[in-house]
């Protein structure tokens, strides 16, 4: 029986801990990542030789199109259509590889930046260490060479805007080292100083002429020796410290770059590095420092990528897991910030130039890597973080009403697989991708889990509703009743990003149908009916809305067990696909749950037990996440552990980032991607906290390694701050921090309890 009593404050922090190393970087996927939510860098630490990889969340080739589009998409929609309810699946194919996919001329690709070089003749060197601080965002590097002690720093400031490298020694005049700019994998030249001037363009996903204009710059402040500048280089020598301060700035969205670096640069120096080392703290950790988590001591004593190497032999080191739900947190913060100019990309803001060499591009992928970039936001405490995606999808919107027009000849906006920094909406060029019609919508239902979790009256009636009323628009024109059933289905379009085997044994990807798109479309007009509602508007719309959703086609059960991906049952043309897009109706939806739904919920394990026991299963690192999340919503922790584990082991690399792992989807090698990190968290606080609209559960799918431990600052829907603590697997307390009054259901297990919470004032749980 669950017992409510007036709570206390909140836990103790715990620190987040720090990724460390006992040498340096050799490589990409073994160097520290730092960022301010629009520039970014990969920090190798080395000696003599320092690198710093940068990267700017905006630094886009390409540019904005109007003439994507097929010209004949219109006419030709509703006979391919026809087709599909005929049974007639590989002309209907034919057809819409011909006639439905876009065009992308200038789609563009974010590219990593020149790095910045330092050779700092130093060697041998003993004593060293190199960490990444991630309550307080700082990189150090510390060593011991010819008897002195010397201390690099490297930060990424969101309220200065630079990054800032500082150099230590504990004698005076040790500081020698020379700078510069190098590597650039687009056209640019160096200026005075540490400085570089080009253009963001490419020819794999754009025309070779479009992009932004990019400028690098960094300054130098030396205490005592000498500086000398050169083009493309300082040098330094005898000084008792150093720092430098490197500026980004392009003319993406139309800013002056050389401006933007300018003033970034002027602020920098007045300010100087204590103000700056300050005030980046505080802001870091404020945002950090909200969560806590603790599952057991650890082996904080070994290096990172040796605890990960102990972990795949199967030592257990549940402090390892908290440290990776925290790193993925860490990103979220420094590659997602209130001010970042663009959401994160498949890369999060760190890019390795593989995906922009590599066919599938660093862009926003929309069927399920950049929803998942954003899984860990709310549920996290980091709802700042959010905030660029929120934006973003205001801009698709906008976009996508001329799409909405011209190809399916129907009111509101849609978006399809792929986008860009322009807010590009025409379908994908390539069947089995690129007819996913809901991608958008599936986009914009973080717009309501935002409004879910906060409350905020005016961001649902400002930003989110005319987002959700519009695509609502759009589904209530498009979806069609199929003659043989009168449910109302989307189509033609496809289930990212599998194939089937159609009657006739024609491989296929168009259909009619598809649990995809009944997921969001369900989603999409269940919130804006209920935005509507909040808001006292549109009650026509909202009676349209109730009718369309009674006639939904209801989920299905396949001949083995499984949950039907299309409307028919058909066979999957690859048993072993990573895509189970169907499964949304689980997560992030909750359209299936095991007590509402066991029946369906069963039907989702099966497709899951299907999927990794096939044969050549595409195991990588958003699937692992992917997977722990079904399982969490599946009330099954020790499953969803296992596939945490493998997310750590199989597809993290030392630097504990994650990656797509080299063989699957065209990838020549591991490719580094931000969702397994975002998704891993995600799942981690799954495990321990679910919230809905309607009821806040405690402890739903605790894994039983994870015998004692706490977490503090959760947040749960219904703006519900919560603080657990459990010992020999069993809830202890739980302390709810309500935001605002309203009516919630706590459960832990099968007792729950009835709150009303009229007072801003902490509230404890305790299970007898």
């Amino acid at each position: 029986m669950l017992k409510a009593t007036p709570g206390s404050g909140p836990h103790p922090v715990i620190p987040a801990g720090e990724l460390w190393y006992d040498r340096p970087a050799e490589r990409w996927f073994e160097a520290l990542p730092i960022g301010n939510g629009r520039l970014g860098g990969m920090v190798y630490g080395g000696v003599p030789f320092e690198r710093i990889d940068l990267s700017e969340s905006t630094a886009w080739s390409g540019g904005p199109s109007a003439h994507d589009l097929s010209p004949t998409a219109r006419e030709q929609l509703p006979y391919i259509r026809k087709l599909l309810f005929a049974g007639e699946y590989a002309q209907a194919q034919q057809l819409a590889a011909e006639h439905l996919l876009g065009t992308r001329a200038s789609f563009g690709t974010n590219l990593p930046l020149p790095h910045l070089s330092m050779t700092i003749d130093h060697w041998p060197a003993a004593n060293y260490r190199r960490a990444l601080d991630l309550d307080k965002g700082l990189v150090s590097v510390t060593y011991t060479a010819g008897g002195i002690h010397f201390t690099r720093e490297i930060l990424a400031s969101n309220p200065h805007g630079v990054i800032a490298v500082r150099l230590t020694a504990d004698r005076p005049g040790a500081i020698s080292f020379s700078a510069g700019i190098n590597g650039s994998v687009f056209p640019g030249g160096p200026g005075a100083g540490i400085a570089f001037s080009g253009r963001a363009v490419e020819s794999l996903h754009s025309d070779g002429t479009s992009g932004a204009q990019v400028e690098i710059r960094a300054h130098v402040e030396a205490t005592g020796g000498r500086t000398t500048l050169a083009d493309g280089r300082c040098d330094v020598a005898g000084a008792d410290t150093a720092v430098l301060f490197i500026a980004v700035g392009t003319d993406w969205d139309g800013a002056d770059p050389v401006r933007r670096v300018d003033e970034l640069l002027g602020a920098a120096v007045e300010s100087g590095y204590d103000e700056i080392r300050s005030a980046h703290v505080a802001d870091h950790s404020g945002l950090m420092g909200r969560v806590s988590l603790d599952l057991g001591a650890g082996r904080d004593d070994v290096p990172t990528d040796q605890r990960r190497q102990r972990l795949a032999a199967g030592e257990q080191d549940d402090s390892l897991l908290a440290l990776y739900f925290q790193y993925g947190r860490y990103l979220t913060v420094a590659g997602s910030r209130a001010d970042s100019p663009l959401p994160l990309a498949l890369q999060g803001l760190w890019n390795d130039g593989l995906a922009s060499s590599a066919s599938w591009s660093n862009d926003f992928h929309l069927d399920m890597n950049t929803q998942q970039n954003y899984w860990a936001a709310e549920p996290t405490n980091l709802a700042e973080c959010h905030t660029p995606l929120l934006r973003f999808v205001q801009r698709l919107a906008s976009t996508g009403r001329s799409t909405a027009t011209q190809m399916y000849d129907a009111p509101g906006w849609v978006a399809h697989t792929v986008t860009n920094a322009w807010g590009y909406s025409a379908p994908g060029t390539a069947m089995g991708w690129g007819l996913n019609v809901t991608g958008g919508f599936w986009l914009a239902t973080h717009l309501w889990e935002h409004y879910e979790y906060s409350g905020d009256l005016t961001f649902l009636r400002e930003l989110a509703y005319p987002v959700l009323r519009d695509a609502a628009l759009f589904l209530l024109a498009y979806l069609s009743e199929d003659p043989a059933t009168g449910h109302l289905i989307a189509g033609p379009s496809e289930s990212p990003e599998n194939w089937y085997v159609a009657p006739d044994g024609a491989r296929c990807s168009v259909a009619m149908g598809n649990t995809v798109d009944r997921v969001f479309a369900a989603a999409i007009l269940r919130d804006c009916a209920t935005a509507a509602e909040l808001l006292s508007v549109d009650a026509a719309l909202r009676r349209r809305i109730t009718s369309a959703l009674a006639r939904l086609t209801p989920y299905q059960i396949g001949r083995r067990g499984q949950l039907q991906e299309w409307l028919h049952d058909f066979d999957d043309a690859d048993p072993a696909h990573r895509h189970t897009s169907h499964l949304c109706a689980l997560f992030p939806e909750r359209q299936i749950r095991p007590r509402d739904t066991p029946e369906l919920a069963r039907a989702a394990e099966v497709t899951i037990e299907r999927r990794q026991h096939a044969d050549g299963w595409e195991q990588t690192e958003w699937v692992e996440a992917n997977f722990a999340l079904f399982h969490a919503r599946l009330l099954q922790g020790d499953k969803a552990l296992a596939h945490l584990t493998s997310l750590i082991t199989d597809a993290s690399e030392a630097n504990l980032m994650s990656y797509s792992v080299g063989g699957v989807a065209g990838a020549a090698q591991n490719i580094y991607s931000f969702d397994g990190n975002a998704g891993g968290t995600a799942a981690v606080a799954e495990l321990l906290l679910q919230s809905s609209p309607t009821e806040l559960e405690l402890l739903p799918a605790l894994p039983r390694p994870w015998r004692n431990g706490s977490v503090r600052g959760l947040r749960a829907r219904g703006g519900i701050t919560v603080d657990l603590i459990w010992a020999d697997g069993r809830l202890v307390s739980a302390t709810l921090h309500p935001a605002r009054a309203g009516r919630h259901r706590i459960r832990y297990g099968d007792d729950t309890l009835d709150l009303t919470v009229t007072r801003q004032e902490p509230i404890t749980i305790s299970a007898s």
